[in-house]
């Protein structure tokens, strides 16, 4: 599939998840933009890894530098961006196939298919940690007053 069929349609989820969250009807564009912005990451580097684990890390990374950025301009609370804009990157489909495999009792297949949920579960949760972190960091630098001699 085509970059530019995959932004329109990750952008079309996180703006729609954005209207299930609530979230303000000036920010549904923006939570589209987050979205969009870490799928297409994630896709990229999908291509040249192959690993779903590294993908889904650099992808929730983008979410919540973007959603931090976005938060800052639009002086909006940043959970509404990267809310959002992470749902194109939950493993659903995997979390699925593992259940499937569980109740058809192939627990080999079921026990592969949890563990890698797991991981990319866990890659996106240290992937927005570390936006975070790097984020207010690079903040806190960019503002820290300079002191005269």
């Amino acid at each position: 599939m085509s970059y530019f069929l995959q932004g329109i349609l990750s952008f079309t989820a996180a703006s729609a998840f954005g209207i299930v969250f609530n979230a303000p009807k000036n920010s549904l564009f923006y939570c589209g933009l987050v979205g969009m912005t870490g799928w297409l990451i994630y896709s990229f580097v999908d291509q040249l890894t192959s690993d779903p684990v590294k993908s889904s890390f650099a992808g929730a990374f983008t979410v919540a530098f973007v959603a931090h950025l976005m938060a800052k301009r639009f002086k909006m609370p940043m959970i509404i961006f990267s809310v959002a804009g992470i749902i194109p990157l939950v493993p659903g489909g995997v979390a699925y196939n593992a259940m499937r495999h569980i109740v058809e009792n192939d627990y080999g297949l079921a026990i592969e298919f949890a563990s890698l949920a797991l991981m990319i579960s866990g890659a996106i949760a240290i992937g927005l940690v570390f936006a975070e972190i790097i984020t207010k960091l690079l903040l806190r630098t960019i503002k820290k007053p300079k002191l005269k001699p």
